[in-house]
């Protein structure tokens, strides 16, 4: 099972986190950089740590140059990941 979801990045934020829902998209903000990957990677990386999930599960498929992007995680239903992101106050 895979779930898949739509991202609005924000790299260069002062601080990394998950902001919140805009429409359907997750607003994530990372204080990495976006050059050779940076941001793309912390933003795989907080999205692991937050649904508790290895980092090899997450991945972006699809706008990896772009602020929009999309994400698939390996392991969990769409439902698992929106409960688990409700249970983080999103």
């Amino acid at each position: 099972m895979t779930a898949r979801l739509k991202l609005k990045v924000v790299p260069g934020a002062s601080r990394t986190e998950l902001s919140g829902w805009l429409g359907d998209m997750l607003k994530v903000r990372v204080s990495a950089p976006p050059e050779k990957g940076k941001a793309n990677g912390a933003v795989e990386a907080l999205l692991a740590r937050t649904l508790g999930v290895s980092k090899n599960a997450v991945s972006i498929t699809a706008g990896k140059g772009a602020q929009q992007k999309i994400v698939e995680i390996q392991g969990l239903s769409l439902q698992e990941v929106t409960a688990k992101l409700a249970a983080q106050g999103l």
